[in-house]
């Protein structure tokens, strides 16, 4: 890897082109690096990731109401359009519009792959857009499956790169900052666009996608699920605009009322971004995670290790009175964005949102040592959250930093980064139990590393209630041949619900 210094650079200083960040991570999109098979076979477990938590959310109203906004945009004159997930495949939108209800739908359950380093990301949130337009545009170009995949990886990269360098979290702003850029990367390095373009794509992206965290705060509301979905649909329109000629604001991070000195670290700023050498294969992909539990990636080793002691002290933990309290001990992260430290009242409130829900360590933790399992519809319901024993516990569930659980969380040595932490169950009569845990099951590291046998699993799984047995053996035959796919074949990375599952959804009515 190369490392990219950037700082801030006053519009006299007339910082060149070419050492621009933008310019740099368009140079990696455009250059024509074939895509090993270790990140092939990844980009498609990626893509089965995606398609079984969509399935899983077909029927909630924020994809619904995504799903009718999409269909109320029919296929542009520019390509062949793109398909809309649930829907027949042979009915075709707009690629932005794709892509914003594919988004949303992936996006909805917070049950899809993750990256955490000095900003957080899930950077299977580059799949729907990319994939819109290979679909919209395949045949015309005459782009395989093998194009997809080059983009899909180069948007990993880009977004991944990205994350290990560029905290947006400390200032308040929304990690899909980091989404635009790297969607608007993937899809120039998809379609072989030259550096010029890319770079213009990628300074719009970046510059239409900065948001504040309040999305991700207090009671949270259905546009988290909106809020990746939405940059992915600006890096289209941003690349679309650039491929007409268009310009981007320059520069766009470095600029002396740029993102890195009004919305970022400051004037005096400086960060290292390191970006793959000319020639070196674009990796990122295998260094990200996915979930096996719906609920935010902190939360994963959280609910593993609450499994675990489920089972090794039921009578205990079976009566909440002889518990006096849980202290959750753990990272900086953990602690104050979805642990007590938060001090969001709503991460206690058997009324919030199921989107408040999923950011409660307290809560999860709780539901997680009581049931001994989690389950993504189940473990929500307003009536498990008000059961009167879950409301007593959870209130005596806490978190508090711990310097070396931090540590841990932002070390970039091989297998010291971890997400957990130590958990202190202290019971009415004075006895203890201490545990802890360090990633996830499912993680690379973990005890029970997924594998392309368990992407295909959890899509069996989710998709069952809502595919019938053929589409899901179709989608998964296509998937898995990703690399050999034609132009014409790339339609087929959709899923199509079952007769009837559409249908039982109210129609959501807009402008539109």
């Amino acid at each position: 890897m190369k490392v990219q210094n950037v700082r801030v650079h006053r519009s006299d200083e007339n910082l060149p082109r070419e050492d621009q960040l933008a310019f740099k991570i368009a140079e990696v999109a455009a250059e024509p690096i074939e895509v090993d098979d270790e990140v092939t076979e990844m980009v498609i477990n990626r893509i089965i990731d995606n398609a079984a938590v969509a399935a899983a959310s077909l029927t909630r109203r924020p994809v619904a109401s995504a799903r009718s906004q999409a269909l109320a945009h029919p296929v542009s004159i520019g390509g062949d359009g793109s398909t809309v997930f649930g829907t027949n495949a042979a009915r075709r939108v707009s690629p932005e519009w794709a892509a914003w209800a594919n988004g949303v739908a992936v996006r909805e359950l917070d049950y899809h792959d993750t990256f955490l380093a000095a900003e957080y990301s899930h950077p299977g949130d580059n799949i729907p857009p990319i994939t819109a337009v290979a679909q919209h545009v395949a045949v015309g170009r005459e782009l395989s499956g093998r194009d997809l995949v080059r983009g899909i990886a180069t948007g990993y990269e880009i977004q991944i790169d990205l994350a290990r360098a560029i905290s947006l979290h400390a200032h308040k702003i929304d990690h899909v900052a980091h989404l635009g850029p790297s969607v608007a990367a993937g899809i120039g390095a998809m379609l072989g666009l030259d550096t010029e373009i890319i770079f213009q794509s990628i300074g719009q992206a970046l510059h239409t996608t900065t948001a504040t965290r309040q999305s991700r705060k207090g009671e949270i509301s259905s546009w988290k699920a909106y809020a990746p979905a939405f940059a992915g649909k600006m890096a289209i329109e941003a690349v679309d605009r650039a491929m007409r000629g268009e310009t981007s604001p320059t520069p766009i991070y470095e600029g002396e009322d740029g993102v890195i000195a009004w919305l970022l670290d400051g004037p005096d700023a400086s960060y290292d971004v390191s970006l793959p050498e000319r020639g070196e294969a674009r990796r990122a992909i295998l260094d990200s995670y996915t979930k096996e539990h719906s609920a935010e990636y902190q939360a994963q080793a959280w609910i593993d290790l609450a499994r675990k002691l489920h089972d090794d002290y039921p009578l205990i933990l079976d009566d909440v009175s002889k518990i006096e309290r849980v202290v959750i001990h753990t990272s900086h992260h953990t602690h104050y964005v979805i642990g007590s430290g938060a001090n969001d009242p709503q991460k206690y409130d058997p009324s919030a949102s199921r989107e408040t829900l999923d950011h409660s360590i307290p809560y999860i933790f709780t539901v997680a040592l009581q049931d001994g399992s989690w389950d993504h519809v189940a473990s929500y319901m307003p009536e498990r959250a008000n059961r009167p024993d879950t409301v007593e516990l959870w209130k005596k569930v806490t978190t508090v930093e711990d310097e070396a659980w931090t540590a841990r969380y932002h070390s970039t040595a091989p297998g010291r980064q971890a997400f957990g932490g130590r958990v202190e169950i202290d019971l009415v009569d004075g006895a203890r139990i201490v545990e802890e845990i360090a990633v996830a099951d499912a993680h690379p590291l973990g005890a029970h590393p997924f594998a392309r046998a368990d992407y295909v699993a959890k899509f069996r799984r989710l998709a069952e209630r809502v595919l019938d047995e053929t589409e899901i053996e179709r989608f998964l035959a296509t998937a898995e041949r990703l690399p050999e796919l034609s132009a014409a074949e790339l339609a087929g990375l959709t899923i199509t619900a079952e007769i009837g599952v559409l249908a039982s959804v109210e129609t959501t009515r807009g402008l539109f």
